[in-house]
């Protein structure tokens, strides 16, 4: 099959980029599971944005700068925050239902979120992502330019070193994709290829991502010889629903911008019930993710609780019931009503600061190759993302990556190779994949979490090393399997997260150590070289 682009990945990053391509190009949509089940699907705040005259270029970049902690580039900073306002205006052009207010100036209710001086969020009610998605799902259905190839999960790139074309610069030519259904191997030919694969939380116990998260554009990156840029910031979202039947159930930012406060759980105890925030940080719960997250994570230790509160009952139900219409419906059917009782609440993983390293046109190190959304690192988000920028940099890269490849004179048509599946046979035992990827996330969670020790980190670093020997065994002998490639991705993802960590020697936005408690004073990030090792 051959394609003017392939996107691998089906979020608010790949719909962006097919859509502003669609017109003019033949593209493939790859999505290893339903076009709705990435994580921008679940996003429940909303987007930053300058969308009201109150507000400023400048205070956006200042907020994220800041909350960045001096790793963001203030240049990427700079063009995304100034082109969030087209991005926005465009999303309503493709009539994605943002929740409306008469007296705003663009017609659309504003609200703040942690770490921002000003209302500048854009939402639809709490889900934003949802609403989002199933707006451009819609749009790219119905595009005649488009492909979908749902339940494909992509095998890995094809590059010019697998392929004897006679030509010395290195080039992305395709990939190898995995039908579900069916079993085959497709050999998708593309002049370009753009990663949009999302994080990696999955390579933790507990995270807010849904199961498709598992690091597979920035571990076929790196097997290609892209360099990788700061793993160690894993953002932990202070507020994950603590309960035994809900599933990573996020309890959105929005909450604590609203008035929300934390509070230790209302047991016994002379502390109980006390507000906690105002004694870790003077901007109690509108301190930036990393500083809440350390909060909790510092209380829950300290005193042995399995969890904290957020109340915010003090607003009115109507309130609640009409600006966070998910969430209340959600906890109810868990026995919780919001507007009456605090919802218990515990850190867990959301977003991945670090990623393939991309120019701001999503441009890789690997000619052909792209990569936009949580799977790249454009230097925006720093040592710790400020809320809610996430989704406006994957419009407004996408589309930048988008303009860049239609200006791209066509490469010449090489032949590739099918998929060699001669020498393998059927898995033997499955259930080492299942024991890998339990063992893998527990030690993840325990060793390498909120608060790191080089003992920890090297700990997982040994784990690390006998888990990729034997599941590289695995992948050279038997047929590939989803689970079997998600482990293989993850383990690559988890390794470059504990080398990251352990070269920092530092305390920083999203990784504190308690052997390096002190920020330097001179901020670098990390980048990694594949060639170089």
């Amino acid at each position: 099959m051959k394609f003017d682009v392939a996107i691998i990945g089906s979020g608010l990053a790949g719909l962006s980029v097919a859509l502003h391509l669609a017109e003019n190009n033949k593209v493939a949509v790859i999505s290893k599971r339903a076009l709705l089940d990435g994580a921008s699907n679940w996003a429940q705040g909303g987007i930053a944005a300058v969308l009201d005259s109150g507000d400023s270029h400048q205070q956006h970049i200042d907020d994220t700068l800041i909350a960045g902690a001096g790793l963001c580039d203030e240049s990427a900073t700079r063009f995304i925050v100034e082109n969030g306002r087209a991005a926005i205006e465009w999303l309503i052009e493709q009539g994605v239902p943002f929740t409306p207010d008469a007296s705003a100036e663009l017609g659309f209710h504003l609200t703040r979120e942690g770490g921002h001086s000003q209302r500048r969020i854009i939402h639809a009610a709490d889900a934003t992502g949802h609403a989002v998605q199933v707006t451009l799902e819609q749009k790219v259905r119905a595009h005649p330019n488009i492909t979908l190839l749902e339940d494909h999960y992509a095998i890995d790139l094809i590059t010019s070193k697998k392929v004897a074309t006679g030509d010395t610069e290195p080039r992305c030519l395709g990939l190898y994709a995995k039908n579900v259904k069916t079993g085959k191997v497709l050999t998708l030919a593309a002049d370009h290829t753009v990663l949009a694969t999302g994080g990696a939380g999955k390579v933790y116990l507990y995270t807010t991502n849904p199961d498709s998260a598992t690091g597979d554009g920035i571990a076929m990156a790196w097997r290609a010889g892209c360099r990788i840029a700061n793993m160690e910031f894993i953002q932990f979202h202070p507020t994950c629903l603590y309960h035994p039947y809900a599933k990573s159930f996020l309890i959105t930012e929005a909450i604590r911008g609203e008035g929300g406060v934390l509070k230790l759980p209302d047991t016994e105890g002379a502390d109980a019930g006390q507000r906690f925030m105002p004694a870790h940080d003077e901007r109690a719960e509108l301190a930036p993710r990393d500083v809440v997250a350390r909060a909790i994570d510092f209380e829950m230790k300290k005193r042995g609780l399995d969890h904290v509160d957020l109340d915010i009952t003090h607003k009115s139900p109507e309130f609640l019931k009409e600006h966070f219409p998910t969430i209340y419906a959600r906890c109810l059917e868990l026995g919780i009503d919001i507007t009456k009782q605090a919802i218990p609440v515990v850190p867990a993983v959301h977003f991945t600061c670090g990623g393939i390293v991309t120019d701001l046109n999503g441009r890789t190190d690997l000619p052909g190759l792209y990569a936009v959304g949580e799977t790249a690192y454009t230097g925006l988000h720093g040592a710790n993302r400020l809320a809610s920028n996430s989704l406006l940099e994957c419009v407004v890269v996408g589309r930048a990556a988008a303009k860049y490849i239609e200006q791209q004179e066509k490469p010449k048509a090489v032949p590739l190779p099918a998929w060699d599946e001669s020498r393998v046979t059927d898995a033997d035992e499955e259930v080492v994949i299942s024991h890998n990827w339990d063992e893998l996330r527990r030690f993840m969670w325990n060793y390498v979490g909120i608060v790191r020790t080089n003992k920890r980190l090297e700990r997982a670093q040994h784990r690390i090393r006998l888990l990729k020997e034997e599941i590289d065994e695995y992948y050279a002998h038997f047929r590939i399997s989803r689970d079997l490639l998600e482990l293989r991705n993850l383990v690559q993802v988890a390794s470059l997260i504990v080398e990251s960590a352990l070269s920092r020697h530092e305390s920083r936005g999203l990784h504190y150590s308690q052997d390096y408690p002190e920020t330097l004073a001179k901020a670098l990030p990390t980048v990694l070289t594949p060639q170089r090792r």
